[in-house]
């Protein structure tokens, strides 16, 4: 309660709580990407996982938690032994945080949609290295605005929601044909990944009939019995990241079926890579939404299929 000094003037009692004296008052404006962080961060309900889908350090991204939890004046995630969860009033902010991107990203659309300059929007998945076709669209195309976004198996409806305006990635896509326009870029054979001592380790190669009995655990980017990535073995749950699935793969727990492209198990010492003759071949696909007036998407379609199917063959 405030009170007055002998002079008549307020005196305002100050607060013991942890978050006393930290409310943002210099008029600063809340920052969209602190917002998102923190919806990352509600979703994992993991600092590291939230961390690694953000590609960011994760003490990094523990700092900039802070800093909005400074500037709202209040705790919005607790720590707990299996990650993190909210607090109350973490609660009450994680619907009008995720109403506020919503809200921000149609203001970003209209105004695309509206403006006249050459721009698209590329995402990407896993491996996939699309560097050579960015590099040759710009080139045809040195005044238009080329943004690149890397995607995780989980960010499935990002083409849907119009946060790229094409996708390349290994195809089969959970995408409704009707929805979709598909250009097959190339194809790559497929290799077994397993840890040293497995018996199939010293194998020149291995057959797809062998490996038709093995339990699979699907990514959400996966549909189909021949996908680009599946971890096989009796038991393993689904996993998302993909550095959790080499690890699984290491500690003897699983075997993983990957395209001969993606080279990143190749990085670990304890993992062997083994042939498969018979399986169908992983393709890579660009794909877009149908109807989709952007001329840029046609001219990525070429400058890709030109780099990326030559680079492949």
């Amino acid at each position: 309660m405030a009170v007055q000094d002998r002079f008549g003037n307020l005196i305002i009692p100050k607060r013991h709580d942890a978050y006393a004296g930290k409310v943002n008052d210099r008029g600063q404006d809340l920052e969209l990407r602190l917002v998102r962080y923190f919806t990352v961060v509600a979703m994992h309900q993991h600092f590291g996982r939230a961390a690694a889908d953000l590609h960011v350090a994760q003490p990094a991204l523990s700092r900039q938690i802070q800093r909005l939890e400074k500037h709202l004046g209040a705790r919005l995630l607790d720590r707990v032994p299996q990650g993190t969860r909210l607090t109350p009033a973490g609660q009450r902010f994680l619907p009008r945080a995720q109403a506020l991107l919503r809200a921000a990203r149609q203001a970003e659309l209209v105004v695309r949609d509206q403006a006249e300059t050459e721009r698209i929007a590329i995402g990407h998945v896993e491996d996939l290295v699309i560097t050579a076709a960015v590099r040759e669209l710009r080139r045809r195309y040195p005044d238009a605005e080329i943004a690149t976004r890397y995607l995780s198996c989980r960010d499935v409806g990002a083409l849907s929601d119009k946060r790229v305006d094409a996708l390349i990635a290994r195809a089969p896509l959970p995408l409704a044909a009707d929805d979709v326009f598909t250009t097959p870029l190339y194809e790559e054979p497929r290799m077994l990944a397993v840890p040293r001592g497995h018996p199939l380790a010293d194998r020149t190669s291995v057959t797809a009939e062998e490996l038709a009995g093995e339990e699979a655990a699907p990514c959400a980017f996966e549909t189909a019995d021949w996908t680009s990535y599946r971890i096989l073995g009796a038991g393993v749950p689904p996993i998302e990241s993909y550095e959790d699935k080499l690890e699984l793969v290491a500690s003897g727990r699983a075997i993983a079926v990957l395209p001969v492209g993606d080279r990143r198990s190749s990085l670990r010492p304890d993992l062997v890579t083994v042939p498969i003759e018979g399986a169908p071949p992983s393709q890579v696909v660009l794909v877009s939404r149908k109807g989709d007036p952007n001329p840029m998407i046609r001219n990525l379609r070429l400058a890709a299929k030109a780099v990326l199917t030559a680079q492949a063959a």
